[in-house]
């Protein structure tokens, strides 16, 4: 109930496809650096001896303008001098001034994102776009795409980040990024496809970042425990608790020794979900504090009320329901001045297994259906939409309306099937062994307990 190789070996599928995040890779064709020594020349009214001073050959100049040979750093600042520019705008076209501004406006974008403020983000990364082209920078280019992934993705839409990382992946692969810079690109592929629950797709990028970032020799610890925090949720996808718990505790490790909290609390969000899979409540509700307490400091409050609905769902289960509903309200209002219509449906999906659980199927029916319009059609969320309609399934069968709860139930069945989930299929096909029952139909009932059975007793927990 609770709701958290080298990059040329591990292509996968990730092809650009033709939205509006695909013609962020439109840049104008750069001007080589003679041809801006000459414009600049010519337009100060000098000839190549004038411009050469005494100190270099009409020749040599030639050579620069027509791209024959490259000046030292030296050569450039006199140059530079010469003719009264920025010696980075003589270098790159681009003075240090319009760098710092373009660097200034990525910086609030990623600001903006880590505020959890996505489309202000995407559009401080629009507005940057061609300044960023205009640079030539291909380590300002590549920050901008990664920032921009990133917010997409929190906005749900995968696919449009996928575009994006196309061109990350391919301009991380040039010599002058590091593999730090390459891990950042696979982790980002491996969070779209966890969306998209291609969990064993989203495990192989994870797992070939987290290489990346081992073996390089650049600090990175706060990247490698984004990914072991990604690679957990995997591992809690497929039932693997031992790895998950794991990989948590290793994030927790390094987001420890960076002193970050951010990064800490994150560990301690995903230790709670780990821990109370296990069947370990008490200790997943001391994580959950101790996350919503750093939350707390950093003023988070989206993340706030996600813990709030992890401790709900906590309290539920440790036998407080009267607790639980107080702070499942607590984390809808969260959502709701927060914007955000997901984590609404999550905490509405809980406050409908709350009222299942106690006995109340005519609150937990509005409460799901609440969730799936809040839920809407994102993919992304799709595990979350087949948890709703099973319960609403479950709502409508205590409530005997009978061919609604079939309908509702088949739904949340073909959810889980596109998500290859053995465990919730077999949920749902023992509310349709359920619903069987009620009919009086044994035979029925039975084949669908043992295909349940069946499935779990072949499934790793």
């Amino acid at each position: 109930m609770a709701t958290g190789k080298g990059l040329s070996e591990t292509r996968l599928n990730e092809t650009p496809g033709s939205s509006e995040a695909s013609r962020t890779t439109l840049r104008p064709r750069p001007v080589p650096l003679g041809e801006r020594l000459r414009n600049l020349r010519v337009a100060a009214g000098l000839t190549q001896s004038d411009l050469a001073g005494g100190r270099f050959s009409k020749e040599y100049l030639s050579q620069i303008e027509r791209g024959k040979t490259r000046p030292t750093a030296e050569t450039l600042e006199w140059l530079a001098a010469r003719l009264g520019v920025d010696p980075q705008y003589l270098q790159s076209g681009v003075s240090a001034e319009d760098r710092g501004r373009v660097e200034a406006v990525l910086a609030r974008a990623e600001a903006l994102a880590e505020a959890h403020r996505y489309d202000e983000a995407l559009a401080e990364h629009a507005q940057a776009r061609a300044a960023v082209a205009r640079t030539g920078a291909p380590e300002l280019e590549l920050r901008s795409l990664l920032g921009e992934s990133w917010a997409r993705i929190q906005q749900g839409g995968v696919q449009e980040a996928l575009d994006v990382l196309a061109r990350a992946r391919e301009l991380a692969e040039r010599p002058e990024f590091s593999d730090v810079d390459r891990a950042a690109v696979l982790f980002r592929l491996g969070v779209c496809r966890y969306k998209l629950s291609s969990i064993s797709t989203a495990l192989g990028l994870l797992g070939a970042a987290l290489d990346l970032a081992d073996r390089s020799s650049l600090p990175c610890d706060l990247l490698r425990a984004d990914i072991l925090g990604w690679r957990s949720r995997c591992y809690r996808r497929q039932r693997d608790w031992q790895a998950a718990r794991e990989d948590v505790e290793r994030a927790l490790e390094l987001a420890e020794s960076a002193n970050d909290r951010r990064a800490a609390a994150q560990a301690y969000f995903q230790a709670s979900l780990v821990a109370e899979r296990q069947g370990h409540w008490l200790l997943a509700r001391t994580y959950a504090e101790r996350a919503r307490d750093l939350y707390e400091e950093l003023e988070d409050e989206a993340n706030v009320g996600r813990l709030l609905n992890n401790l709900g769902g906590l309290n539920f289960t440790l036998g407080n329901p009267g607790r639980a509903v107080e702070l499942l309200k607590d984390s809808f209002r969260v959502a709701l001045e927060t914007g955000n219509e997901p984590d609404a449906g999550h905490v509405m999906c809980s406050l409908a297994e709350v009222h299942l659980g106690t006995g109340e199927p005519v609150p937990a029916e509005a409460e799901a259906r609440k969730a799936l319009e809040l839920f809407g059609d994102r993919v992304d969320y799709l595990h979350e939409i087949g948890t709703a309609q099973l319960v609403l399934g479950r709502a409508l069968l205590e409530q005997d309306r009978l061919i609604e709860a079939e309908e509702m139930l088949a739904a949340a069945d073909s959810s889980f099937e596109q998500l290859s989930s053995v465990s919730h299929r077999a949920a749902v096909w023992v509310a349709q062994g359920d619903l069987a029952q009620k009919r009086g139909v044994d035979p029925e009932a039975a084949r669908h307990y043992r295909r349940a059975a069946e499935a779990l007793q072949d499934f790793r927990f």
